[in-house]
């Protein structure tokens, strides 16, 4: 069988999965759901093709992946958005039951919450269309400029450690501008108002086709196998147990890799091949 049942054994602070039964019904636990027969969730609603909002509904990939889970599971899915800042200590405070926000499995995350992955992605550089700046990717050429990020995301530790690296350079560092959401940091790029953006592969997709002739991507794709994955209250085995062997279920009966295609994710986001 394929990557399903969370184990007990930690690695690099983050647990590793292993084979178990096929998910049922009653794997769910019967106690400690926020709500009995749902399976609350907390989302930020800001990181397209993952989660945002549509016409006025919740949609994307995990969106959609939760939903067959919840159905593997006989639970209903209950979406919580709020801010990507909010979500752990939501989590911590017992008011949801997990998190479904394409997190970023990172050391210090994992000592708040424990993870079971489902994919992996890469991020890029994102500038106005002509390069006004000259930035020619995640290099030296970021130094002296503004960076709009997404507040608490894996983006501001990335433009943080680069405005780290280009002071003890000896050169201008990087005014790191944090705001709420993904969307806010691609208008105020749009704007001027920043040089640069750093955002997912996949987002970055999504951004070129809803705006053409607005941004433009330059330089490689960095940090290519940033695991993404589902969170929950440290040693809250049972409920991350049942999400692991449900998710073991849709990678076999192939419905995950129809999200993949759906949401136009290329395969080697794929953890599963």
């Amino acid at each position: 069988m394929i990557i399903s049942r969370l184990t007990q054994t930690v690695v690099a602070g983050m647990f590793a999965l292993a084979a178990a039964a096929p998910a049922t019904a009653a794997d769910m636990p019967e106690t400690g759901l926020v709500e009995t027969g749902k399976l609350t969730y907390g989302v930020a609603a800001t990181f397209a093709p993952f989660e945002f909002m549509r016409d006025g509904d919740l949609t994307g990939f995990d969106i959609d992946m939760i939903a067959a889970l919840a159905e593997k599971l006989s639970v209903e899915p209950e979406a919580s958005n709020m801010e990507f800042k909010g979500l752990i200590p939501a989590l911590q405070g017992g008011r949801i039951d997990m998190i479904n926000s394409a997190m970023y499995m990172n050391e210090a995350r994992a000592e708040q919450v424990d993870f079971v992955e489902y994919m992996q992605i890469g991020n890029r550089v994102i500038v106005q269309a002509g390069n006004p700046k000259g930035v020619t990717g995640r290099n030296d050429t970021l130094c002296g400029t503004t960076i709009a990020v997404t507040l608490g995301g894996i983006q501001e530790s990335q433009a943080r450690a680069d405005d780290a690296r280009c002071k003890e350079a000896g050169k201008d560092g990087i005014n790191v501008m944090t705001l709420p959401t993904a969307q806010d940091s691609a208008l105020t790029l749009r704007q001027g108002r920043a040089d640069a953006i750093f955002d997912s592969t996949p987002g970055s997709v999504v951004l070129m086709d809803k705006v053409p002739g607005v941004y433009e991507v330059v330089g490689d794709e960095f940090e290519q196998n940033n695991l993404v994955g589902m969170a929950f209250r440290k040693g809250d085995t049972a409920i991350a147990e049942a999400l692991a062997a449900a998710l073991s279920e849709i990678v076999e009966d192939g419905t995950y890799d129809a999200l993949l295609e759906k949401w136009n994710l290329p395969a080697s986001v794929s953890i599963f091949n």
